[in-house]
């Protein structure tokens, strides 16, 4: 993903602590065309596997799923961050959040995932994979099936997709981060 790449430099910002900043185009602001570019890559991505539902966690994950969901026209879940009172058959779990140093719970519904479910996951960022850990959890309480997850951006300098591939998950990460190491974004 050459494109995605070369906005991650031109527009990307990086602070201290490892965080890059991607709000005007992926997760704030986002640019459409880049958007769809994102999805058919994922679609190219994830042609071998059998799914029958896209998941995601609210809020940026929703873009990426969405347009992954429209070309595949299969639907597309996302795991809530606050519990809305008509939820019923709910299952919950907690993450952690990176950029937000907090955690939260997160949820959906049994309605909308079950055991008849092999699902794709798609995010905007894996670091340390908190939020994916979620997602399987999630997943294998409803007793759905993970068949992969995609990423849009990867920092591997925090080890999530080590952890995550070394479980035997199928993880596909449009652009990799090697360093954020004085404020200088190095892409794999």
């Amino acid at each position: 993903m050459d494109l995605l790449k070369k906005r991650i430099l031109q527009d990307g910002k990086c602070f201290e602590g490892g965080i890059l900043k991607v709000d005007s185009f992926i997760n704030h602001q986002m640019d459409p065309i880049l958007m769809k570019s994102i999805g058919v890559e994922f679609v190219r991505r994830f042609a071998n596997k059998d799914f029958n539902k896209v998941m995601t966690i609210e809020a940026s994950g929703i873009a990426p799923a969405i347009m992954v969901g429209y070309l595949l026209e299969l639907p597309v879940v996302f795991a809530k961050k606050k519990q809305p009172k008509t939820m019923e058959n709910m299952i919950s779990t907690t993450v952690r959040s990176f950029t937000k140093d907090r955690e939260y719970n997160v949820c959906i519904s049994k309605d909308f995932l079950s055991k008849e479910d092999r699902v794709l996951f798609i995010d905007d960022f894996l670091a340390n994979g908190n939020a994916a850990n979620g997602i399987i959890d999630l997943i294998d309480r409803a007793g759905a099936q993970l068949v992969g997850m995609g990423f849009i951006i990867e920092k591997a300098f925090q080890h999530g997709g080590e952890v995550l591939r070394e479980r035997g998950i199928h993880v596909e990460s449009l652009a990799i981060i090697d360093s954020l190491d004085n404020c200088q974004i190095k892409i794999r």
